[in-house]
């Protein structure tokens, strides 16, 4: 069996992903499903910034479990976009499209 490569390739995950997940690898796909699973499964998503959970938009709210993880980004795309939610608070909403930019902050 050929080995898996880019983002099907297992990365070491950071404490707090690892701790969410009850895993210590996973491949970037896996993380993203995961983490999306429990967006849904839990109606985190807003169809307005910082609005009230609905279960339906592309903003997703920090609840408790997944402030720690969210906390831990603050990148700068090639673009040259920052994305920083060290300072989020719970109840307040990430764009969705910042979802890879969680996941890239969550593994080593």
């Amino acid at each position: 069996m050929a080995e898996a490569k880019g983002l099907m390739k297992p990365v070491k995950l950071k404490n707090e992903l690892a701790e969410f997940l009850g895993a210590t690898e996973l491949s970037r796909t896996e993380i993203t499903k995961k983490l999306w699973d429990y967006v849904k499964a839990n109606k985190l998503q807003t169809k307005t910034e910082n609005g009230k959970p609905e279960n339906a938009g592309k903003f997703i709210v920090a609840d408790a479990s997944l402030l720690p993880i969210f906390k831990n980004t603050k990148s700068k795309s090639k673009s040259g976009n920052v994305t920083d939610l060290t300072n989020l608070k719970e109840g307040q909403t990430i764009n969705m499209m910042q979802m890879a930019a969680v996941v890239g902050a969550n593994i080593e």
